[in-house]
């Protein structure tokens, strides 16, 4: 198994890849935390930190034979974290900030076991970057757009399926910004933010239109989309499974949305990260029926 280990900062068609892999292959990521190791204790708060290094992504692996109008799917076998994480309050930023100091909890993750004050849960590790190079501008990896980046799903976890839109030759795969825990929002700015590894298996699927990352759980179909507000991203991603929705299962676009309307799963991924532009990026999603065709051709380069 190839294990990728550099970082960069950006989604980029100018970054030089680290590794070059075959559809099909299995691949370790390491990963650093959000702030790349600069948080070792509690007295350390965000405003003091160097943010031009947040964020950073592991890779990009270029995927041989992939090129644009091809799709690339990865298949998130396991995530292991560290024993500890942090979570963070950001200054201005969030729905309860104007009543919260800015503060750092360090929080020990032990044998799967988060503990907070007096309590403690089940961490269920995730993933918050993952995308693809865009075709254009450089795009920082504390942004979404529709080539993936910032995600901030918290269904993007082991066992999930993420697939990408290829924009450019090779494709260029990068990930990072593990969180142990996060909350559908990420309200406070982060989550329990901690470095660790990732495997996963690149799959490339040929000739297929995708304009914004989609996620198959064992039970849904999620489309992930951003803008700089709410209503603009709810449409994108209504739209966009929408299209995919309908060409599967031979419906026209009003019983679509009849359908979402009463089935339709939605949330929010991120909403409160201090940006400019703002980031608003959500996931709406359909039910898996058996009796209906994927919404996405399976059809694979092994």
């Amino acid at each position: 198994m190839q294990i990728i280990e550099k970082m960069v900062w950006t989604f980029s068609k100018n970054n030089t890849p680290s590794y070059k892999a075959n559809s099909g292959e299995v691949l370790l990521f390491k990963t650093q935390d959000c702030f790349n190791g600069q948080i070792k204790e509690e007295s350390q708060l965000v405003d003091e930190l160097d943010l031009t290094k947040a964020n950073p992504a592991t890779g990009p692996v270029y995927i041989n034979s992939a090129e644009p109008g091809d799709v690339l799917a990865v298949d998130i076998l396991d995530i292991t974290v560290a024993d500890a994480g942090f979570v963070c309050s950001i200054p201005a930023t969030g729905p309860l900030s104007h009543l919260a100091e800015v503060r750092t909890r360090v929080i020990p993750v032990t044998d799967g076991i988060a503990c907070f004050n007096d309590i403690s849960w089940h961490v269920d590790p995730m993933i918050g970057v993952i995308g693809t190079a865009p075709a254009e501008c450089d795009v920082a990896c504390g942004f979404m757009g529709d080539h993936g980046g910032n995600i901030d799903s918290k269904l993007i976890k082991r066992g999930t399926r993420v697939y990408l839109p290829v924009r450019i030759e090779g494709a260029l795969l990068q990930l990072g910004d593990l969180h142990a825990s996060q909350g559908d929002g990420e309200l406070c700015g982060t989550g329990i933010e901690i470095s660790g590894e990732v495997i996963a298996k690149v799959t490339l699927i040929k000739d297929f239109t995708l304009n914004w990352p989609l996620t198959e759980t064992s039970d849904y179909w999620y489309i992930n989309t951003t803008s700089d507000n709410y209503e603009k991203s709810l449409k994108l991603a209504c739209e966009e499974l929408q299209r995919l929705a309908c060409d599967s299962y031979n419906w026209d676009v009003t019983d679509f949305y009849l359908y979402l309307s009463v089935q339709g799963e939605t949330a929010m991924n991120q909403g409160t990260l201090p940006l400019s532009p703002p980031m608003v990026n959500v996931r709406i999603g359909i039910p898996k029926l058996a009796d209906k065709k994927c919404l996405i051709k399976k059809e694979a380069v092994l």
